[in-house]
């Protein structure tokens, strides 16, 4: 089994980091293959819309067109049994980085057809770990909660199973905001 877990924070030894690490020391125990890829170490953009990734018989068809850092990353998701997405929340969503990855992780799957299919070859299951600085109950009145589901039903949709986790309060975490 392979699984791997992509750092959308700038910081590789704070909270998501930690939690990533730890999360893929649980894979690793139970006898996974795991990698942690830094988000901030790539050279990439979101999404450019070139619509390579929906030219039919094209190349790139149900998959990104764009060649950069990103590029080998997105293979190795083809080939993972799951994979682990974690971000710090900024201003009430993910981080640029993460929602740039996400862009290109999603949309070259999107079929665009009624109801909406994908063209990810299997499922396979997905975590997505949030850290931020607000405790549970400002994070639920904030309306964290609609991006965060929204996340998991695309990931759900895309490639499989999602599950969410929230990492509350950590600016009390002396130097690990």
């Amino acid at each position: 089994m392979k699984v791997i877990a992509i750092n959308g924070s700038p910081r590789k030894k704070w909270n998501t980091a930690t939690l990533l690490e730890k999360a893929l020391e649980g894979a690793a125990s139970q006898g996974a293959e795991t990698e942690l890829i830094h988000l901030y170490d790539l050279d990439f953009k979101g999404c450019i819309s070139c619509f390579a990734c929906k030219t039919k018989d094209g190349e790139s068809y149900g998959r990104c067109g764009v060649k950069d850092d990103l590029t080998p990353v997105l293979k190795k998701i083809e080939k993972a049994d799951a994979i682990i997405l974690g971000s710090p929340i900024y201003f009430l969503d993910l981080t640029g980085e993460m929602r740039s990855f996400m862009e290109r992780l999603q949309y070259p799957y999107l079929k665009y057809v009624n109801p909406p299919q994908s063209l990810f070859s299997k499922k396979i299951n997905t975590g997505f770990i949030y850290t931020m600085n607000v405790t549970e109950e400002q994070m639920k009145a904030f309306g964290y909660a609609q991006h965060i589901d929204s996340n998991a039903r695309v990931l759900k949709m895309l490639v499989g199973t999602s599950e969410s986790l929230c990492s509350f309060d950590t600016y009390l975490q002396k130097g690990k905001a």
